[in-house]
């Protein structure tokens, strides 16, 4: 399996996705410091929301094989800035969560927007608390090839 390290801003629903991905109860958590598993980096939501901390982003990557970019379907307010990916040398990927909470389609539209101009290459949808979506992320984690 890909080692996948998660950033999205607090709350976005990293480590209830971990959790599910790991078949654990879901229970909340929040995540206080990068927290290292076997195939997946779960970081602090503030690494995304203070800039200054992009370099403890960058640095932590360096043990990924891939990063997922995550954006709730419910957000109303810019995540990530235009080329995120950028910061990056490993493949981006995006996962939209909370799809079951959406109030409409065009936030679930305006969330995939904005992974695109982050530089997402893949896009992914999902629930974790409904266990919607989670098959083609997985699908997509366990394939060998880059």
């Amino acid at each position: 399996m890909k080692k996948i390290m998660f950033v999205g801003s607090v709350g976005v629903g990293k480590t209830t996705l971990s959790q599910r991905l790991k078949g654990l109860d879901i229970t909340y958590a929040k995540t206080q410091a990068v927290e290292f598993g076997d195939d997946i980096i779960d970081t602090p939501g503030e690494f995304l929301q203070h800039r200054r901390y992009y370099n403890a982003l960058t640095v932590t990557a360096v043990e990924a094989d891939v990063i997922g970019m995550l954006v709730s379907a419910e957000a109303k307010m810019q995540t990530f800035p235009q080329g995120f990916s950028s910061l990056f040398t490993k493949p981006v990927i995006g996962i939209i969560t909370k799809i079951d909470l959406a109030p409409n389609e065009a936030s679930i539209e305006k969330a995939r927007q904005q992974l695109k101009l982050a530089g997402a290459r893949e896009i992914f949808e999902i629930s974790a608390t409904k266990d919607q979506g989670i098959a083609p992320l997985r699908d997509y984690l366990e394939k060998s090839d880059m």
